[in-house]
């Protein structure tokens, strides 16, 4: 009795195990990166100098003197300083996915990020951390995620098109300066609803979450809405995407982004061109945002990429560079890149990488 028992039970154990599972999978990188002029802050350090404070009462104003000067003593305070322009830069990633599926065919997954990345100011390492959890419930072409999740623009297709360098630092969608929903690796996320319907070659998706913004020191929420619409055909696919932010009284009036993306591929050539236009708080960022990038493999193991992004704005940030990647089989590969980064009419950055990838 008691071997039927225990049969039973194990049974029953394997067949809920069979119903659910949990997945692992991710990546890492390391390498060096050079960027010219890399400054980092510094915080909590001997100024050797005197300070002064100014307090207003009500009866008016007093000055005191603090002689902190050749103390030694440490203050709280913070600087942007100079630092070494190359650096050891690193990404650790690993995805954690719980999932079940019902008799029914309905699935339902979970999902949390470790990851941990160097401090790109200071090289310096960064503790790994879990992100906030992703939940979705998928059902044929229906799809409907909850919690940290990314939007309609994160999922549009060819919106980041190729990317060029080990960190992907050169991008086509440079010129944009509205702030959308976006799936977040190393924070809690915005606690947003993401659904996604596709039929055939066409796709249509949809994301609704509370922008939190900081207005005098309080902070305040709005509304935040985008839609997007994807068609493929033959060796294209075009796809268009909208959105907006609605204002806050009137300290920050309604805000919104409009975007188009086009891709193909025809034998070792990919290639994709984006347009958009966003309306933002600040004058001088909005405008329309283009770009375009293209990947080509010139070998059965050699891929080079380029990328180019600009806006017509006056403090749009321009991007451009190329990359190459070369395939060393097992999913592991050498990447790096050399661009350019300039923001309105102040003077070009030189950015390079180069380093290791390997994906499990």
């Amino acid at each position: 009795m008691k071997k039927v028992l225990f049969a039973s039970t194990a049974l029953i154990a394997t067949a809920s195990v069979a119903a659910a599972e949990v997945k692992f999978s991710g990546y890492g990188r390391f390498g060096i990166g050079y960027l010219e002029d890399r400054t980092g802050v510094v915080t909590n350090f001997n100024t050797g100098v005197t300070t002064t404070t100014t307090t207003t009462t009500t009866s008016g104003t007093t000055t005191n003197q603090n002689q902190n000067q050749n103390t030694g003593q440490t203050t709280t305070n913070t600087a942007t300083v100079a630092t070494d322009e190359t650096i050891l830069v690193s990404r650790f990633r690993l995805n954690i996915d719980g999932i079940a599926e019902t008799d029914g065919g309905v699935r339902f997954e979970a999902r949390v990020r470790l990851q941990a990345d160097e401090n790109a100011n200071t090289g310096e390492a960064n503790a790994a951390g879990l992100n906030g959890a992703r939940f979705s419930v998928i059902y044929g072409g229906l799809r409907v995620d909850a919690g940290n999740v990314a939007g309609s623009f994160d999922n549009l297709a060819n919106y980041y098109g190729n990317e060029p360098g080990l960190e992907n630092f050169i991008g086509q969608y440079s010129g944009v300066d509205y702030s959308f929903l976006g799936y977040s690796s190393t924070g809690a996320g915005s606690n947003a609803v993401f659904f996604q319907y596709a039929v055939g070659d066409f796709a249509f998706g949809a994301s609704y979450d509370q922008a939190t913004f900081g207005l005098n020191g309080v902070a305040d929420s709005a509304d935040r809405w985008d839609i997007s619409f994807t068609y493929s055909f033959n060796n294209f696919t075009a796809a268009v995407a909208y959105g907006e932010t609605s204002a806050i009284g009137d300290a920050i009036e309604k805000q919104s982004l409009a975007v188009l993306t086009l891709g193909a591929e025809f034998g070792d050539f990919s290639g994709t061109i984006f347009v958009a236009d966003d309306d933002v708080a600040d004058d001088s960022l909005n405008g329309t945002a283009y770009g375009l990038s293209a990947a080509y493999n010139v070998g059965a193991a050699t891929t080079l990429t380029f990328a180019y992004g600009d806006g017509s704005a006056d403090n749009d940030t321009q991007q451009y560079g190329i990359g190459a990647i070369y395939d060393l089989g097992g999913g592991a590969s050498l990447r790096g890149g050399i661009g350019q980064t300039k923001v309105g009419d102040g003077d070009g950055r030189l950015r390079a990488d180069f380093g290791a990838q390997f994906n499990f």
